[in-house]
């Protein structure tokens, strides 16, 4: 959803980096300043009111759409950092545009500077071929020989990976501009390749973690896969002892009928001998009875 945020200024080119730092996230600026000092941030369409743009942020790529309507500033990105009233992302592109636009002016200043004045009149909104034709004699043959000189030196320098010569004393003028121009190209190819360097290395880094990462998810699978082998050993054994303690209990059933048997063996044999007893007993009431019959008897 886009953030809405009171601002004063008639253009966005004329909100300097303290006003923006006045209504932003401590954090979140220091984070745009950075992403704009390693040329991360190009805007894609600027004027007064309007800026596009993208940003390299350090978990992709992220789309800005800034308007400046009714006196509020709204701001909308693809990112979704919870920042507000901006994202890093929409600083980080307002401090382009100035950066930019401050530039701009600054060239502008110079080529004024280095040009004779000219009366100018309402009718003369382009430039006409006597202008342009004045315009290029203004430039001092020496100065022109002077660029030619040092951009071989500067094209050597590039072939070289060498930093750039020293400018060569010009006047302020259309030549310092080309100078200036050419070393604001070079300082930005260093800059886009440093963020390259970076970005190339966070990549490596990345894909040695994604390395990382799928070494300890293979050494989890064969964890897992030993895991599984034990278990179903550990189930084979269960099966086994379920199997021992089935048959146990259906011995120990019938031990118990066994010794139920037993018992009722035990039970008659006591019985039967207590009247076996009584037999021996009545047997020996007999014996006596009979040796005392035969002791009273009289010899003949």
């Amino acid at each position: 959803m886009p953030n809405r945020i009171p601002c004063s200024a008639e253009r966005l080119d004329l909100l300097v980096p303290q006003m923006i730092q006045a209504v932003s996230d401590a954090s979140a600026f220091h984070l745009a300043r950075q992403y704009m000092s390693e040329n991360r941030v190009r805007i894609v369409e600027a004027g007064n009111s309007k800026i596009s743009s993208t940003v390299i942020g350090n978990a992709g790529l992220y789309e800005q759409q800034i308007h400046l309507k009714d006196g509020h500033l709204i701001s909308a990105c693809s990112c979704s950092r919870p920042e507000e009233p901006m994202c890093r992302h929409c600083i980080a592109a307002l401090l382009e545009h100035h950066r930019l636009a401050t530039h701009q002016a600054a060239s502008k200043s110079s080529a004024r500077k280095g040009s004779p004045t000219r009366p100018q009149t309402n009718a003369a909104k382009e430039p006409s071929p006597l202008t342009l034709q004045s315009s290029l004699t203004d430039i001092k043959l020496s100065e022109i020989l002077k660029f030619v000189e040092w951009l071989q030196q500067a094209m050597k320098a590039i072939e070289n990976e060498q930093p750039l010569p020293p400018s060569p004393a010009v006047d302020a003028g259309e030549v310092s501009a080309w100078i200036l121009a050419i070393k604001s190209l070079e300082e930005r190819r260093r800059e886009t390749e440093d963020v390259l360097a970076t970005l190339e290395a966070e990549l490596r880094d990345r894909k040695a973690y994604a390395a990382r990462l799928t070494q300890q998810l293979q050494a989890s699978i064969d964890e897992l896969k030993t895991a599984q082998t034990a278990t179903r050993g550990l189930e084979r054994e269960v099966t086994t002892y379920r199997d021992t303690l089935t048959k146990l209990g259906e011995l120990t059933n019938q031990v118990a009928q066994y010794d139920k048997q037993i018992r009722m063996a035990a039970h008659a044999i006591l019985e039967k001998g207590s009247h076996f007893d009584q037999v021996a007993t009545s047997f020996q009431e007999v014996a006596e009875a009979l040796q005392a019959a035969a002791k009273v008897t009289p010899q003949p």
